[in-house]
């Protein structure tokens, strides 16, 4: 799949942490049908029948919406559930390992926390940075917060979308205007909430406005 930097504006990465009165797949279709741009299924503790079963179908719902899915970490899982991309980070292997497994055509996300990670990523074969924490963490209490000029910073280095992450939610999303994001990957933001169609909608109206002053 050729990579369309609007495929960043609204990008929910699953958290299963947040399942309990809904399924994974109930809130995962709830935030394709109300507009969610990619799907990053992230999946630390589940083990390999059971998450290529769980990547199988979301292949299945990500298809039918017209939304690139993105596994996270799992290069393997990536290839045989067909996904379009797999999102590395910087304690997994590097970028260049990932784009040698998973051949020229596939996604290829990679985090970036520094303008040196960023521009090695680059050089690797990104097709896209997520970086942050730019507002802390739920999901990840070990990531270190991020200052949106080291935001800025990456984001005039690179040539590729960076997708900002951490801590986003409707109500602090236009604080990261002017930093050059093409969007926002959320965890909590979407999963987290009660309401996930209106979080989803809401979101994405405030960051066409943030990506598009």
């Amino acid at each position: 799949m050729k990579f369309n930097k609007s495929a960043c504006l609204l990008y929910a990465v699953t958290d299963r942490s947040f399942t309990g009165e809904k399924t994974l797949e109930q809130m995962v279709r709830e935030a394709l049908a109300s507009g969610i741009t990619m799907l990053q299924l992230r999946e630390k503790d589940l083990d390999e029948r059971h998450f290529l079963e769980e990547a199988l179908m979301m292949r299945k719902l990500t298809r039918y919406y017209g939304v690139p899915l993105i596994i996270n970490d799992n290069v393997e899982i990536a290839l045989r559930c067909q996904a379009d991309g797999v999102h590395v980070g910087q304690d997994d292997i590097s970028a260049a390992e990932a784009r040698l497994a998973i051949g020229p055509d596939m996604i290829l996300g990679v985090t970036a926390k520094t303008v040196e990670q960023a521009k090695l990523a680059v050089a690797q074969g990104a097709d896209y940075l997520g970086s942050g924490a730019v507002f802390g963490s739920r999901t990840k209490k070990e990531a270190l917060p991020m200052t949106l000029d080291t935001l800025s910073a990456i984001c005039e280095s690179v040539s590729i979308p960076v997708a900002a992450i951490g801590g986003i939610t409707a109500s602090n999303v236009t604080k990261l205007s002017g930093t050059g994001i093409a969007g926002a990957a959320v965890v909590s933001g979407i999963f987290g909430q009660s309401d996930i169609s209106l979080a989803v909608r809401t979101l994405k109206e405030k960051l066409i406005k943030v990506v598009n002053p």
